[in-house]
């Protein structure tokens, strides 16, 4: 179950940045390999699927592990990962720089410019909807930022998400990164 929170979670905020829009214009930030930090927390999500008393029983190392795995999900307070990305200049024209593609989400660009990005966003699938915003600026051509905020009902549940990452410029070469 906290997998699939966390999938949802990490889509979401994956998803946020690809959108149609005719007027769009790309953020000017340099073509190449890019480290993304994201720090999110999520509230609102389900009890944890191990009764305590299961997990009180488990061997040190079991535990540790799933307790590991809660602290990173970002359910039980903030979470953050990193993440190395090439940015191309099909992603920046498609706006699909620092996100992955999802298919099942309509977004409606609030702002586009070379240097700032806002867009709301819906997502459905056979769970359930996902609502919220994002926003990204790009603070020169090496350095980006954004934040990303939703709510997701999922089988009567909703859970609010809370991302923001930094980015920053590596180099031109993105080696084996896609």
């Amino acid at each position: 179950m906290r997998n699939a929170v966390v999938a949802v979670a990490l889509c979401c905020a994956a998803a946020v940045l690809l959108w149609g829009a005719d007027n769009l214009v790309p953020l000017n930030v340099k073509e190449g390999l890019w480290e993304v930090t994201t720090t999110h927390s999520i509230s609102g999500a389900p009890a944890m699927a191990i009764p305590p008393d299961t997990l009180a029983k488990m061997p040190p190392e079991q535990r540790a592990r799933i307790e590991a795995a809660m602290k990173q999900s970002g359910i039980n307070g903030p979470a953050t990962d990193v993440r190395k990305e090439c940015v191309t200049k099909e992603k920046l024209d498609k706006s699909m720089a620092f996100n992955d593609n999802r298919e099942n989400c309509k977004r409606t660009v609030v702002n586009s410019t070379a240097s700032k990005m806002s867009v709301k966003f819906h997502c459905e699938d056979k769970q359930g909807s996902t609502d919220g915003t994002f926003q990204v600026d790009a603070l020169g051509s090496d350095n980006a930022k954004g934040s990303m905020q939703a709510t997701t009902n999922r089988n009567g549940q909703t859970m609010n998400m809370n991302f923001t990452f930094n980015s920053k410029y590596l180099g031109s070469d993105c080696g084996d990164i896609k």
